[in-house]
């Protein structure tokens, strides 16, 4: 009878020998998913919706009908609702989508009959259109007041690289003064003027275009700095000094900056000759609280 002893099976090495507790974890059968994995995992096919559709925005709920989402292809509500992705539902079954509800109201709306929000809510709804990527609704809604004004609006301030700039300047200016003095207002001189060169009524010109027609010598005599915080211009277009000071004041008001301004005169600079500045200087106060 051979014998074999608990030394000898020792003495095998890995190579030669499997366990059998390795062999059978080689062949085990796949686990059975927790619940907690279950839970977390994706849908493995396509979800389905009913032809009418349950929503809850952000608390606010609405119905309308599956195509009524699906209108415009290269929407996200449209590929939210296509089938291909997974969307949650609240506690009474209606599908929810976690975005303020406010202006939901007006998207459907024209998704239904292309209706357009009235226009104190154009700008909010424009954003929510943004939001949900519903090209048509952005084109109608930048075709109407007030965004078609802005738009021009823009296209004015464009000719001024630095103006965020500058609206940034004086709020940090006047931040720092307030701070400083413990004071519920500050005050700050800004210049905003349209011509680089001085055409004003306090000159005798010798040319009909002091711009165009001086040499590069003469230009460079006329060139300096006001002695002010922040200084606007100069610009090339019809709109004057008046409509960039409403749009500084409208950019400010827009961030909830109160903000008053008036002309305190003009700099006095002497450049040349008979030459003065006399580019208008304005006292911005702007009140924190």
């Amino acid at each position: 009878m051979v014998v074999v002893t608990g030394q000898g099976k020792a003495s095998a090495t890995p190579d030669d020998a499997m366990s059998s507790s390795d062999a059978e974890d080689d062949f085990q059968e796949p686990a059975t998913p927790t619940a907690t994995q279950a839970g977390q995992a994706l849908p493995l096919l396509p979800q389905q919706f009913p032809e009418v559709v349950p929503l809850n925005v952000g608390g606010m709920l609405f119905t309308t009908r599956l195509s009524t989402l699906r209108r415009y292809e290269d929407t996200m509500l449209a590929a939210m609702f296509s089938g291909r992705h997974y969307i949650p539902t609240d506690a009474e079954g209606r599908y929810f989508i976690d975005r303020d509800g406010t202006y939901f109201g007006d998207i459907l709306n024209f998704l239904r009959s292309g209706d357009l929000p009235p226009r104190e809510r154009v700008r909010s709804v424009y954003k929510e259109a943004q939001y949900y990527s519903i090209g048509p609704l952005l084109d109608n809604l930048e075709d109407i007041q007030p965004l078609k004004g802005e738009k021009v609006r823009q296209a004015f301030l464009g000719l001024m690289p630095y103006y965020k700039d500058h609206l940034e300047r004086i709020i940090e200016i006047a931040k720092l003064r307030a701070t400083q003095r413990k004071a519920r207002f500050a005050k700050l001189k800004v210049c905003v003027f349209k011509e680089e060169m001085p055409i004003t009524p306090y000159e005798c010109p010798h040319f009909n275009s002091l711009r165009f027609e001086r040499s590069d010598s003469d230009a460079k005599l006329f060139e300096h700095h006001c002695e002010v915080d922040v200084s606007f211009g100069p610009w090339e277009a019809v709109a004057d000094v008046y409509d960039l000071l409403h749009c500084i004041v409208t950019d400010l008001s827009a961030r909830g900056i109160a903000v008053d301004h008036q002309c305190i005169g003009v700099c006095d600079k002497h450049l040349i000759n008979h030459y003065y500045c006399k580019r208008p200087i304005y006292e911005f106060k702007i009140t924190w609280w």
